[in-house]
C-alpha cells in the first residue's frame, strides 16, 4: 500500500515480549521505519517455545534489527546517535533498568527535546509502580479474571489481550504526541500501564456496581439481558451461539423455527417477560436447534439477520471465508525463507487493507547498514558489536 500515514517517521524500539513490540508493530504497519535494538543474544522471545513460540514473528515483522552491547561506552554512544535521528523511542523495561542505561525520560528529554517516548510499564504512577507485572497478574488484580471465569475459578482471557491493548494505547498516545509536536516542536513522554489497561476493560462492571449497588457476577453466571443469548448443539454435534436481542430478531426467529405459540403467549409479550421465562422456553429452543445441521442453521440465521457464530478454534480461522478474503491474512517470511500466515492489521484505509512489512528480521540483520548510515566505519562497527573485551560504560 502506497503513501502510508506514518511514512517518514523513524521509531527506535527497545522492548521485548508483547506490549512494546505490539506498539512498534502497529506503527511500522502504518508506514513508520521501526528499528528494533536487541541485545547481542537477541530478544528473548526469539527462543520461546510453547504458547510463546509465535510472539517474535507476530509482533516484530517488518522491523529492522540491530544488535549491540548497550552496557559498553561504544554501544551506548551508538544508541544515542541513533536516537538523535528518531522521532519516537519505545521501551518496556523497569524504570530502574532504563535509568541504569541512561535512557530514563529525564535524561532523554534533555538530550533530545523533540523525542517522543512510549514507555510501556506494569503500572502507572502510584503505590504499585515498582511492582513487576504480567498479563495474568493484572487480570487477577483488576477483576477481569473473575469476570471471565466462575466465582470459584477465575480464568485469564485466552490471549495476551492486555499486552496487545497496551501496545494499542501506546500507539494512540504516540500519535497524539506527534500531532502536538507539529505545533510545539517538543516531544512528550507517554506512559502506558498493563494494569490500567485491564482496569479500563472492567470499567463497565465497576460502574454497574456503582449504579446498582449489586456486585456483578462473572459473565458465565450473569443474569441474561436477552431472551436468547446461548450456545446450542446441532444435529451434527456442532455448537453454535445465537443471540436474539431485538424485537425483530424475536419475531423472525419464532416464525422461522415454528414457535408461533411463543408469539401468542401472553407471558412472552415483552423482553422482560421473555428473559424471566428463559427457564421454560430454552429447553424447547435447544431441542429445536438439535434438529438442524450447522450449515443449514447458519444459512437460515444469516438470512434472518440474527447474530450467530459456530464455536470455532484458532485453527478454524485458516478455513474461514471472511478471514481468507483478499488482505485478511498476511504471509510473513521468516529469516530462513519459510512462510507463516497471520491476520493483517484490523483496519482499512480508504477501503484498502493495510499490508506492509511482512519480513521477520534475523537477529542483527540491519546492524551494519544502520550504523554505517550513522557514520560509523567498518572497524568501529566491529568494535560496537563485539561480544566481549570492551570496556564497560561507567554509570
Amino acid at each position: 500500500m502506497d503513501n502510508l500515514p506514518l511514512d517518514g517517521i523513524r521509531v527506535v524500539e527497545m522492548s521485548h515480549m508483547v506490549m512494546g513490540p505490539t506498539c512498534g508493530l502497529i506503527l511500522g504497519q502504518l508506514g513508520a521505519e521501526v528499528i528494533k535494538v536487541e541485545p547481542l543474544y537477541g530478544d528473548k522471545t526469539r527462543s520461546l517455545g510453547g504458547m510463546g513460540v509465535s510472539f517474535f514473528p507476530i509482533f516484530n515483522r517488518g522491523k529492522k534489527s540491530v544488535a549491540f552491547n548497550l552496557k559498553t561506552e561504544k554501544g551506548h554512544e551508538a544508541l544515542m546517535r541513533l536516537l538523535a535521528t528518531a522521532d519516537v523511542f519505545i521501551e518496556n523495561f523497569k524504570d530502574e533498568t532504563i535509568s541504569l542505561l541512561g535512557l530514563d525520560s529525564g535524561s532523554l528529554v534533555k538530550k533530545f527535546p523533540g523525542l517522543i517516548i512510549g514507555a510501556h510499564k506494569g503500572f502507572l504512577s502510584g503505590p504499585y509502580e515498582h511492582r513487576p507485572a504480567l498479563d495474568e497478574v493484572v487480570q487477577m488484580m483488576s477483576g477481569l479474571a473473575y469476570m471471565t471465569g466462575l466465582k470459584d475459578r477465575p480464568l485469564r482471557v485466552g490471549s495476551s489481550m492486555n499486552d496487545i491493548m497496551g501496545g494499542i494505547f501506546g500507539v494512540v498516545g504516540i500519535l497524539a504526541a506527534l500531532i502536538a509536536k507539529q505545533q510545539s516542536g517538543k516531544g512528550k513522554e507517554i506512559r502506558i500501564g498493563l494494569f490500567e489497561n485491564s482496569l479500563f476493560s472492567v470499567a463497565q462492571h465497576m460502574v454497574q456496581y456503582e449504579m446498582t449497588g449489586i456486585a456483578p457476577p462473572p459473565m458465565s453466571e450473569r443474569v441474561h439481558a436477552w431472551p436468547i443469548y446461548d450456545i446450542f448443539k446441532t444435529a451434527d454435534n456442532q455448537r453454535i451461539f445465537i443471540g436474539v436481542t431485538t424485537e425483530g430478531n424475536w419475531q423472525a426467529f419464532c416464525k422461522a423455527f415454528g414457535f408461533q405459540n411463543f408469539l401468542c403467549d401472553t407471558g412472552l409479550q415483552t423482553v422482560t417477560d421473555r428473559i424471566n421465562a428463559r427457564s421454560r422456553t430454552l429447553p424447547f429452543i435447544a431441542a429445536r436447534m438439535k434438529l438442524e445441521n450447522i450449515v443449514t442453521l447458519e444459512k437460515t440465521l444469516d438470512q434472518l439477520s440474527i447474530p450467530f457464530s459456530k464455536i470455532n478454534t484458532p485453527k478454524d480461522m485458516f478455513d474461514d471465508p471472511h478471514v481468507l478474503r483478499p488482505g485478511g491474512l498476511v504471509t510473513m517470511e521468516t529469516p530462513d525463507g519459510t512462510t507463516l500466515k497471520t491476520p493483517s492489521l484490523p483496519m482499512e484505509i480508504d477501503r484498502q487493507t493495510v499490508v506492509n512489512g511482512v519480513k521477520i528480521p534475523a537477529l542483527g540483520e540491519h546492524t551494519e547498514m544502520v550504523l554505517a548510515d550513522l557514520g560509523y566505519n567498518k572497524s568501529e562497527i566491529i568494535e560496537i558489536t563485539k561480544q566481549s573485551d570492551i570496556q564497560t560504560r561507567k554509570e
